[in-house]
């Protein structure tokens, strides 16, 4: 695997979304300090063994916080373990517009997603400090974990827009927990110490009026390709948005278990 920084960055993409991204102002007046381990963008959650659950639905995750995550299981949770998608919205979005986004998708293809809220308007790691939201993210994963029976094989982070940025960005990172990274319609990346040797897939949409393609989703593809990453990208003739065919495609292949090589 070869290492290095991405050549697609935050200063690259503010350059190119002008004034859409720079409205989006991040307060910092609510944040807390996080620990050291945390500003660096890994998180420490890991899943257990011998974990047996018999939910299914949605399940709103008591975070003792003033934001939620919540857990969509799907409806006919058999035996084995759960892949588990941990989806990230966009920029003034909802937990719910990620999974009214993905529809019945995950029960066709069995994933169970995780849908927190970020702290702000947008993702911490977007501004170029990591912290309380890869803390957020740690807590939540690690109560699904100790109540979910999770495949650890089958652990992917993903997201639309700046959510999918910021799992790219927190994929390289934490590549050792998550085995793939799906994202919807990225801007660019986020630069921390890459580990592991996850896999990517990664839509975009041709005709992207807010993160246009030839800048945004094909540069980050040849990027994580010319460093060595296993990735698939998908062109699809839209705007910024996930077709729900597009959907499908990235669920089943985080469903799908890695070929070992």
């Amino acid at each position: 695997m070869k290492k290095g920084s991405y050549s697609l960055t935050r200063r690259d993409f503010f350059a190119i979304a002008g004034t859409t991204v720079s409205s989006l102002a991040i307060s910092t007046s609510c944040r807390s300090v996080s620990s050291a381990i945390f500003k660096t963008g890994k998180i420490t959650a890991r899943p257990r063994e011998g974990i047996q659950s018999t939910k299914t639905g949605r399940v709103v995750l008591d975070m003792n916080s003033n934001r939620e995550a919540i857990l969509q299981l799907p409806n006919n949770v058999g035996p084995s373990p759960l892949p588990l998608l941990l989806m990230l919205h966009g920029a003034t979005q909802e937990p719910e517009d990620m999974l009214g986004y993905l529809g019945s998708v995950p029960d066709q293809t069995g994933v169970a997603i995780l849908a927190p809220k970020s702290l702000d308007t947008t993702w911490d790691g977007i501004s170029d400090r990591f912290g309380i939201d890869v803390e957020f993210l740690s807590q939540a994963l690690q109560k699904v974990f100790d109540s979910v029976q999770i495949d650890p094989a089958r652990v992917a982070i993903g997201g639309f827009s700046d959510g999918a940025t910021y799992a790219v960005s927190l994929g390289l990172i934490n590549g050792d927990l998550f085995n793939s990274v799906v994202a919807f319609s990225p801007g660019f990346v986020v630069y921390g110490a890459p580990s592991g040797s996850p896999r990517f897939f990664i839509s975009h949409g041709t005709r992207d009026h807010i993160l246009p393609i030839g800048r945004c989703g094909r540069r980050i593809a040849s990027d994580l390709k010319a460093l060595g990453y296993e990735v698939t990208f998908r062109e699809f003739d839209g705007d910024h948005e996930i077709p729900e065919a597009v959907a499908r495609e990235g669920l089943t292949w985080v469903a799908t278990a890695r070929a070992q090589s």
